[in-house]
């Protein structure tokens, strides 16, 4: 026994000074976490940016059978879920989201909320794991309920490869004015999120997540197939994650036969008017109505109702190589004047990123974008409020339908990494709303956000876990860090490989972790994997590193047809070099260099400039390049 054990622990020590020394050889300085480490010695993510050999993730089934009682403002459920136990672990414990305990009184959460709006927490009726009933008393040690956490030991641990059902019946109340992210919008109309008991992610990395749900972090789901029944009063309309499969069932003829015409029209059609809810039969002669919908491999369901919105539809055919139509549509107040054009904006979009940024086609079979409040993204489904202006709606409608791609398409955990999905929701549509606003330019916006707040004390980087920026007074970090920071580092990305090859790697780090759970470093090395090289230089700078970026001008020496500029940088932040020189006629020359001059780490540069005509001025930098110090930018002979 002593040899065996003297021999394993020789194997694993030459085994861990091999990976440690390819690791570094590989991959320079890029830094791995301890934990995150372990996951790719045992071989569930690779060092070239594929999924492990040993890679592997959880899933779920839910029916779900949910009532809407809008006079109460009550969601009554229930449920079965079979919970697939895909991993080597045996599970010794299960981990349940009760979302709606963010309003239980007591808990933690990063917004004040309206005191009428708190309540006890989700009153769940009854739980069977396996046909046995699961005492939820106080009294039962082994059962928890922390935060917005349920946390079961299990008698019987869920063995490798096993599968565990569950059935539970529950009911909360829906909120009426602190409505994060869903709510009671009036007394007939809601958006219904973050709502059913929900099993968590076992990942290969930290097991169990078992972070609670307190406002700001937002997704990290398994990808589960779901059948939902949703039952509402007569004249509600349900829209949802997923495929409605009982449209006959609740429609009336006239507004049957106008859904199945909306589902092949390329222009956008009226479902339904404001004279249509005046005139009423909309929805079959019933007091209740159940709509049903499906959807498979997503993350999350959510739905909106209400028995007064307009509804406008239209389609798009995403994909060259298939005939399947994307259906689209909106469902908004009468009084939202900029709803009326969120359709077509959507269909726009739609089109826009399935054919060119990312250039992906639209992975889903529909997607509605509900008239409630705020802005949040859900499979198939956004709940966006009303904008002042056409530039706001594009933008925020736009926004929330890139998050197709990161998180649902991606699986990418939020919660620890948000902007792995909310800088791309700001980075891709750039272009769509430049082309759908005149002199509208969003990236030259977010350069200035990000020069403004860059390299001051709220400026983390953005390795950061995102949980950290744990309660309302840190908001600021987390939006600059998540949205405009990372926004800004994926263009600056762009910049430096080309549109070309950032689009191929891109393209390859999809079809690598589609409908997986990649880490940043599965998107770093996927980068690396397909531009040929080690970008550690740059993913130090932009992802792990703290700073700032800022070019300057220094010396210039002048001879007779040729000039040598130094630029100098002051920051350590990796950013282009942009040069208009301009001569005594006015006539100019740019002269562009990509970030990879400072790849070596050189604190300053020489550009040479042949000319026959004097030099009247230099100006160095650009709009879509950030600078915090634009003072040092300028020279004037």
């Amino acid at each position: 026994m002593h040899i065996f054990w003297s021999v394993k622990s020789t194997v694993f020590v030459l085994f861990f000074i091999f990976f440690s020394n390819h690791v570094q050889a590989q991959k320079d300085k890029l830094f791995i976490p301890r934990d995150v480490r372990m996951a790719y010695e045992k071989g569930t993510r690779s060092l070239n940016g594929q999924p492990g050999a040993n890679y592997w993730q959880n899933r779920a089934e839910y029916e779900i059978k949910a009532e809407l009682i809008p006079s109460q403002r009550t969601l009554r459920g229930t449920q079965q879920i079979s919970y697939y136990n895909q991993s080597p672990d045996s599970l010794k414990r299960l981990v349940i989201r009760l979302y709606q305990d963010i309003l239980r009184k007591g808990n933690l959460r990063d917004w004040p909320v309206n005191v009428s709006d708190l309540h006890d927490g989700v009153a769940i009726e009854r739980l069977l794991i396996n046909g046995q009933s699961v005492d939820l008393s106080a009294e039962n040690e082994g059962v928890t309920r922390r935060g917005t956490n349920l946390i079961i030991k299990l008698d019987q641990p869920i063995s490798p490869g096993s599968q565990t059902s569950l059935e539970m019946d529950w009911q909360f109340i829906i909120s009426r004015t602190s409505n994060i992210r869903m709510g009671a919008y009036d007394s007939t109309t809601f958006f219904i999120a973050y709502w059913y008991p929900q099993i968590a992610v076992y990942d290969d990395v930290n097991g169990w997540d078992t972070y609670n749900y307190t406002g700001m972090q937002e997704y990290y789901n398994d990808f589960n197939d779901y059948k939902v029944e949703i039952t509402v009063p007569k004249n509600f309309i349900v829209w949802a994650t997923g495929d409605l499969q009982n449209v006959s069932d609740v429609l009336t003829p006239e507004y049957l036969q106008r859904y199945k015409t909306g589902q092949i029209s390329d222009t956008v059609l009226t479902i339904i008017s404001e004279d249509d809810l005046a005139r009423g039969g909309v929805t079959q002669n019933k007091d209740k109505l159940t709509w049903i919908y499906q959807a498979k491999n997503v993350p999350d369901f959510a739905f909106g109702s209400s028995d007064h919105y307009l509804w406008d539809m239209v389609s798009l055919v995403v994909d060259e190589k298939s005939p399947q139509r994307v259906l689209i549509d909106a469902a908004y107040n009468p009084q939202s004047a900029d709803f009326y054009e969120v359709a077509d904006i959507a269909r726009k979009a739609i089109e826009f990123f399935s054919t060119r940024m990312p250039g992906v086609p639209y992975p889903y079979s529909a997607m509605t974008v509900f008239n409630g409040s705020g802005g949040m993204e859900f499979p198939m489904i956004v709940n966006d409020g009303s904008q002042s202006s056409f530039a706001a709606t594009v933008g925020l409608t736009a926004h929330e339908i890139a998050h197709t791609y990161f998180p649902f398409y991606m699986g990418t955990n939020e919660r620890k990494y948000a902007w792995m999905d909310e800088g791309w929701a700001v980075m891709l549509p750039w272009q769509f709303q430049a082309e759908m606003v005149e002199n509208h330019d969003r990236l030259a916006t977010t350069i200035v956000e990000y020069t403004f707040s860059a390299g001051k004390e709220m400026d983390l980087p953005l390795m950061t876990p995102s949980i950290v920026y744990s309660s309302h007074v840190h908001y600021p970090g987390y939006r600059f860090n998540s949205y405009t920071k990372s926004a800004v580092a994926y263009q600056m990305l762009l910049e430096l490989l080309g549109e070309d090859l950032f689009k191929q790697a891109l393209h390859e780090f999809m079809r690598r972790w589609n409908g997986k759970h990649p880490l940043p470093w599965d998107f770093f090395f996927a980068f690396d994997a397909v531009a040929g090289e080690n970008l550690s230089w740059f993913w130090n700078s932009w992802f792990f590193e703290p700073g700032y970026p800022d070019l300057g001008i220094g010396q210039v020496k002048q001879k007779s047809g040729k000039s040598e500029i130094e630029i100098i940088r002051h920051g350590n932040m990796v950013i282009p070099v942009h040069l208009r020189v301009v001569f005594e006629d006015d006539s100019e020359e740019i002269i562009r260099k990509s970030a990879r001059v400072w790849q070596k780490s050189a604190e300053r540069i020489i550009v040479p400039v042949k000319h026959k005509k004097k030099i009247k001025r230099l100006e160095l930098g650009h709009i879509h390049i950030p600078d915090i110090n634009r003072r040092n930018n300028t020279v004037t002979f």
